[in-house]
């Protein structure tokens, strides 16, 4: 635990290197902290670091972790940024501040039914499959306009911006590059992308939020 607060520094320091390098603001990229399969010991300690922002893949990880720890941090932001089945939907609308993985038509049904349910509507943001990976989430690229078009207009959700998660293998920039482009077309203002290996190169093409969890919890538990 007493290395956490250290590798927060560190990714600080480098999130703020990439931001300068990219001539963008000071402070435009927000540090998501990844605290999936790690305690909530660690979640504290990263809250004593001065970690305010975490995400979480599993709703009843999330479920366990964090109603608690509201209470002595009420400025607490949780991101669901894993795959939601629609029947953690209405769990998912009482917890998080933002849903990162909207990927469906099935799903944009159920969030609207638990947003109108529960009488919260947390950001959300459509994950884009930009690599076309099969064994990947993700609305696919030649779908992705037509889909934000259905979440806005038919089922009035909040979506405030996109996700992705580029193949693992090879530059990751022309991936982050088309995203940003979709985001703008679509007058989206957040962009989700970059992960502990390639979070850098995410800053390079205008991420406003990267998720990075090894590099600051260590391995999976």
């Amino acid at each position: 635990m007493s290395d956490i607060a250290a590798n927060l520094a560190r990714i600080r320091e480098r999130i703020a290197e990439a931001t300068a390098r990219a001539n963008r603001p000071a402070g435009s990229v927000q540090l998501v902290a990844v605290s999936k399969t790690h305690p909530a010991a660690a979640v504290v300690a990263a809250l004593g670091a001065g970690q305010r922002l975490f995400g979480e893949n599993r709703v009843q990880e999330a479920a366990g972790k964090f109603p608690g720890l509201r209470a002595e941090w009420p400025e607490l932001r949780l991101h669901i940024i894993g795959a939601l089945q629609t029947n953690k939907a209405r769990e998912a609308v009482r917890l998080a501040d933002v849903i990162e993985s909207l990927d469906r038509p099935k799903l944009a049904l159920a969030l609207a039914q638990a947003m109108q349910a529960e009488g919260r509507r947390p950001a959300l943001l459509v994950q884009v499959n930009v690599g076309e990976e099969p064994q990947k989430a993700g609305i696919p690229r030649a779908e992705a306009a037509d889909f934000l078009r259905a979440c806005r207009e038919e089922h009035g959700l909040p979506v405030a911006g996109l996700m992705c998660i580029p193949p693992a293998e090879g530059d990751p920039r022309p991936h982050f590059a088309w995203l940003a482009a979709l985001a703008a077309r679509h007058g989206l203002g957040v962009l989700s992308m970059g992960m502990s290996a390639d979070f850098e190169a995410a800053i390079e093409c205008g991420a406003t939020h990267v998720r990075v969890g090894s590099a600051i919890f260590g391995a999976r538990g």
